[in-house]
């Protein structure tokens, strides 16, 4: 493989465009992961502007790109997926019918392990070094919102009816209910980011907006905006006031669901799920053909989904001792919330400790 390994700043165009290209493709190759926004050429450069060690490897065959490999490293030669801990999706990009070693990508990177936790499939390279598979609930709207209404109704006749139902009722009490898709107030941003905040401190789970990168990131991708990526703040708004509000990515087909939130003065009406619905029928008269609602098994997303994708975690590494190091002191952290994930009789009794410790320190 010819591999040459890039600073962000300096990516050509042309790769980029290659890049881009590649992923508004992949559909086309059985490989429709790979145009998820998480795997863009923006939020890789994006999360480059915020975090250090970013880097771009690009594999060549007869001198044109054949691959994009977008990780970090850090000085001890400790790899990671780009924006690990908050990127719904990674991988390596490439043209159909590419193969690699992922060994000697790792050497030409100068990596002893690369590690993730959103790995996209068909990657058999990296998920050789898997320790879970997870699933990524789906809805799918490539046949019109109409269509996915209709499939949800016979799937979930319950839900479906009382969540419409909940929002007449919003419009009724509270006055006209108005959806904006693409809001481009940064007001709107920061209202979100303070409600998500506070979400995290009250169910006790560590508050990613606490980290200044991560604050910097996703108001840097609002106002990122290209014909084939875009960072899309979406808001409801009841009687003129928001009451819930989504912020993601949006590549040409996929629009991932990343930070939603709603004020909890409104709870009562469910407004997260009548803006999913709504964002639903956006996405779909947008040309979109899922929105990907990320890993994780959430009551809400089991009544949204339409079908699964599936994510891996775990390592690849070369035989390093960094590589022996740094996986004896991760895995047991990662064998030990999965387990408790897995588990309802253990996730539980946790996530009743959280809530009351989110409770306490809500109350300082």
């Amino acid at each position: 493989m010819d591999i040459s390994v890039y600073r962000p700043g300096e990516l050509s165009a042309a790769d980029r465009a290659a890049w881009t290209a590649m992923q508004s493709k992949a559909h086309l190759h059985g490989a429709e992961e790979l145009g998820n926004p998480f795997l863009s050429p923006e939020f890789t450069l994006a999360v480059g502007r915020c975090r250090r060690g970013v880097r771009i490897a690009v594999v060549r065959e007869d001198g044109e790109p054949a691959a994009f490999f977008p990780f970090q490293r850090s000085a001890t030669g400790v790899g990671r997926a780009v924006g690990l801990g908050v990127s719904d999706c990674q991988g390596l990009v490439h043209r159909p019918g590419f193969t690699w070693d992922a060994r000697e990508l790792l050497r030409a990177c100068s990596l002893a392990v690369w590690e993730f936790d959103h790995l996209v499939t068909g990657q058999e390279p990296f998920e050789a070094g898997a320790s879970g598979s997870f699933p990524s609930p789906v809805m799918d709207v490539d046949q019109g919102y109409d269509t996915y209404v209709r499939e949800l109704r016979a799937r979930s006749p319950k839900f479906t009816r009382t969540t419409l139902a909940k929002e007449r009722r919003l419009g009724r009490d509270t006055g006209p209910v108005r959806y904006v898709h693409d809001e481009r107030d940064p007001a709107a941003l920061r209202r979100l980011m303070a409600w998500k905040s506070a979400q995290y401190r009250r169910t006790g789970r560590s508050d990613r907006f606490a980290h200044e990168w991560i604050t910097h990131l996703v108001t840097q991708l609002f106002h990122t905006r290209s014909d084939s990526f875009a960072g899309i703040l979406s808001v409801l708004y009841a009687d003129g006031r928001p009451v819930a509000a989504h912020f993601g990515l949006r590549s040409e087909r996929v629009l991932a669901c990343w930070f939603p939130a709603y004020d909890p003065a409104f709870a009562k009406f469910s407004p997260g799920l009548i803006l999913h619905l709504r964002m639903a029928e956006a996405a779909a008269a947008d040309g979109i053909a899922y929105l990907d609602l990320g890993r994780g098994q959430k009551e809400y997303k089991d009544s949204l989904k339409t079908r699964e994708l599936s994510v891996c975690e775990g390592w690849v590494t070369r035989r390093h001792p960094v590589a022996v190091g740094h996986r004896a002191r991760r895995a047991p952290v990662r064998a030990l919330r999965n387990a408790v994930l897995s588990r309802p009789e253990l996730f539980e009794p946790a996530d009743r400790i959280l809530k009351r410790m989110g409770q306490i320190r809500s109350r300082r």
